[in-house]
């Protein structure tokens, strides 16, 4: 959604906001250097996000003139989570993140888990009571059931995972 910023006030507003606010103005769609300089906006061009971490968050910041004089969209990185009271009882910043990063590695380990059975039914035919099962694939099974005790997990790599036979 295109922002505009009125420089005599720092005003911003979507077009539509503009729109809203010059009602009896009749104005075109598509809103070229005339019609911006007419209502006195310059428009805010996307800039990327700055990288940030999982305690981290990214958060707009108004606006700000990059290297080639155009006004595009400023950003903040800030910490995610602060010291809290309620009811009288605080909560530090580390143990929010502590908390945070304990249900991270809480959903990624049942993602693994999901991923581990899904390979486990996938091979469970070679154990039906009419087929041999071939010590390769039963050392690959176990190595699957044996995956949530590896060094790794839950944040296992491609290579982390065993070879099916």
């Amino acid at each position: 959604m295109s922002k505009y910023i009125k420089l005599s006030t720092g005003e911003i507003k979507t077009q539509g906001e503009w729109r809203a606010e010059n009602k009896n103005v009749s104005l075109p769609r598509v809103w070229k250097a005339a019609t911006l300089d007419f209502l006195g906006l310059t428009p805010i061009l996307a800039s990327p996000k700055p990288d940030c971490t999982n305690l981290e968050q990214v958060l707009p910041n108004g606006v700000t003139t990059d290297a080639n004089g155009n006004t595009v969209e400023a950003w903040s990185v800030v910490d995610k989570f602060t010291d809290t009271t309620e009811d009288d009882v605080t909560t530090t910043k580390a143990e929010h993140e502590a908390a945070y990063l304990a249900k991270l590695d809480a959903d990624k380990a049942a993602s693994v888990r999901s991923i581990r059975d899904t390979k486990l039914a996938e091979t469970d035919w070679t154990g039906m009571s009419d087929v041999t099962m071939t010590a390769d694939m039963a050392t690959y099974r176990q190595a699957l059931r044996d995956i949530t005790s590896h060094a790794n997990f839950p944040n296992l790599e491609d290579a982390d995972w065993p070879t099916k036979p």
